[in-house]
């Protein structure tokens, strides 16, 4: 059984207790593409403009730790969580670094609290620190950009004798401080959040929360195109559209696979299609039927426990949910027909895309 390390007294300085955190996130990093989508390390680019060319993101990963992920994201919100609870309570300078302990914090974003998820910790921080942000978002009637890291510094304060961990210390950069300290540029993040698997659901949460959550009841709704240069997703327009289609079957009603919201796929004729994220609970009975969704994809068979547990253990390194979407849409797009044995058949598209492109 894991056990609660020791408190060194200087840890308890700044950071409130956190199992009463109210979480937030900044509007900024919810709407534009910062974070890899796949827990696999990614060392392509990101390079955003908005449609309008007027805001642009690029963000770059090192060979040695990869891009920052959408997971490695929950230690940010925390932070920003735990700054503005600072704010909250009147205090005047409120700093950059947090001194924390490990077990906290992953008990705060849902994490189990182990010696691997300990270790999966330090591998996030190390992350947020190398990744590169260059960007123009912020400044107001200015031209100006912005390079830096999610964070400075983080270190590991251990005790000499019994080897253990007695508390770390997280500095955010000046860029992230800023917005967290910004009038209106935080939002609440539901607790469910944390709970969501999926790189791209977490992020179709992040998004559905800042351009849905006080869009009224007919909702918020983006061509699919745009939405697909927000994500900063790797692989091609086809994959991604095919994905969305998938998590949009799963993502109605009181068991939506994206907490709190509806999302519905818009046919429009000649055109490619939109997605319309909607609010639970708004009162839509003066609101027109929502258009029905276009023709499904081919609906293909779920992966097994056993075909999962033998693709990661074979071919470990790889987004297995984003295999399978590669999968489908070639099956797709080739109009085959369905294997018989699709299990089988998936194991061989997994083995020759490992032997391909390497772990």
């Amino acid at each position: 059984m894991t056990q609660k390390r020791a408190v060194d007294p200087q840890f308890d300085l700044f950071v409130p207790y956190t199992s009463d955190l109210a979480f937030r996130d900044t509007q900024e990093t919810m709407e534009r593409p910062f974070f890899s989508l796949a827990k696999r390390k990614r060392l392509k680019p990101i390079e955003y403009t908005s449609p309008d060319g007027t805001i642009w993101v690029k963000v770059f990963a090192t060979p040695e730790f990869g891009m920052a992920t959408i997971w490695d994201a929950d230690i940010l919100i925390w932070a920003a969580s735990t700054l503005n609870a600072m704010r909250k309570k009147g205090i005047n300078d409120i700093p950059r670094t947090l001194n924390f302990q490990a077990y906290e914090v992953l008990k705060t974003i849902g994490r189990d609290s182990g010696g691997r998820d300990y270790q999966l910790l330090r591998d996030a921080l190390g992350r947020l620190q190398s990744t590169t942000i260059r960007t123009n978002i912020r400044p107001k009637g200015k031209k100006e950009e912005r390079q830096f890291s999610w964070i400075d510094s983080w270190s590991d304060v251990v005790d000499e004798k019994t080897g253990q961990s007695v508390g770390m210390t997280v500095t955010v950069s000046d860029w992230f401080h800023e917005g967290v300290l910004l009038d209106k540029n935080l939002l609440a993040i539901d607790p469910a959040y944390f709970g969501i698997t999926g790189g791209r659901e977490r992020w179709l949460y992040r998004v559905a929360r800042k351009h849905a959550g006080a869009a009224g009841p007919e909702g918020f709704a983006i061509p699919m195109p745009t939405l697909f240069e927000k994500s900063g997703a790797e692989g091609t327009y086809r994959r991604f559209k095919f994905e969305m289609l998938a998590i949009a079957k799963h993502a109605y009603g009181p068991e939506s696979v994206i907490p709190g919201y509806d999302i519905l796929i818009e046919a429009t004729k000649g055109a490619e299609p939109s997605l319309r994220m909607v609010r639970q609970g708004q009162d839509r009975r003066a609101q027109p039927a929502p258009k029905p969704n276009p023709p499904q994809p081919r609906l293909t068979p779920e992966l097994t426990d056993r075909t999962m547990q033998l693709v990661r253990r074979d071919f470990p390194g790889w987004d297995l949910y984003a295999l399978k979407a590669d999968f489908d849409a070639w099956l797709l797009d080739s109009d085959k027909p369905m294997p018989d044995d699709y299990q089988k058949a998936f194991y061989g598209f997994a083995k020759r895309h490992h032997e391909r492109h390497g772990a």
